[in-house]
C-alpha cells in the first residue's frame, strides 16, 4: 500500500441462506441477532426455482450489515474462526473478500442447540479508499476513476498487514 491510499472496511454483510421461510428462518434470524448484536433483515428470492421449492417473492433467508467499530471486532473474531487463513479466489477484482464460515457454533457464546441446528453463513468484507463516496452520493455524483478502486492485490495486502491473513 502507498502512503497516499488509505484502505478502509466500508462494511461487512453476515448473511446466512436457509432457502424456505417458517421457523428455520426464524431461528436464522436469532442467530445472526446474536452473533452481530444487530437486527437482522430478511433476504427475499429473485426468481422462482420449482426443483428447491422456491418461490420469487419469498423470503429465503437473512442479513446483517455491520459497519465502523463492530464491523472491525466482528471480522477478528470471524478469521480467528477460520484460522486467519483465506484463498486467493476469495478475493474479487474490485478488492471486496468474501468467505464462509460452516457452523455458527464456533462462534464464542454459541452452543450447539438440537432443536434449531446448526446454520453456516456467508461473509463479504467490502473495502474502500477514502474518497469513494463520490461514487454514491446524491449531488455532484461522478464516476470512481480506477486509481480510486481498490485492487486484488492492494485487498490482499491490507488484510495481511491489517489482520495478520495468510493468503
Amino acid at each position: 500500500m502507498t502512503g497516499v491510499r488509505e484502505i478502509y472496511i466500508d462494511k461487512v454483510v453476515v448473511h446466512m441462506g436457509v432457502g424456505e421461510s417458517g421457523e428455520r428462518l426464524v431461528n436464522a434470524e436469532e442467530i445472526v441477532r446474536q452473533i452481530t448484536g444487530q437486527k437482522a433483515v430478511r433476504t427475499i428470492a429473485k426468481k422462482t426455482q420449482p426443483a428447491f421449492g422456491i418461490r420469487k417473492g419469498a423470503p429465503i433467508g437473512c442479513k446483517a450489515t455491520l459497519r465502523g467499530k463492530n464491523a472491525e471486532t466482528f471480522m477478528q473474531t470471524a478469521l480467528d474462526i477460520v484460522d486467519r487463513r483465506l484463498a486467493p479466489s476469495q478475493f474479487d477484482r474490485t478488492g471486496n473478500v468474501s468467505f464462509g464460515i460452516e457452523e455458527h457454533t464456533d462462534f464464542p457464546g454459541m452452543s450447539y442447540d438440537p432443536m434449531i441446528g446448526i446454520f453456516g453463513m456467508d461473509i463479504n468484507v467490502v473495502l474502500e479508499c477514502k474518497g469513494a463516496r463520490i461514487a454514491r452520493r446524491k449531488v455532484g455524483r461522478r464516476r470512481l476513476p480506477s486509481k480510486q478502486r481498490v485492487s486484488r492485490e492492494e485487498a490482499m495486502a491490507f488484510m495481511r498487514e491489517r489482520y495478520r491473513v495468510e493468503v
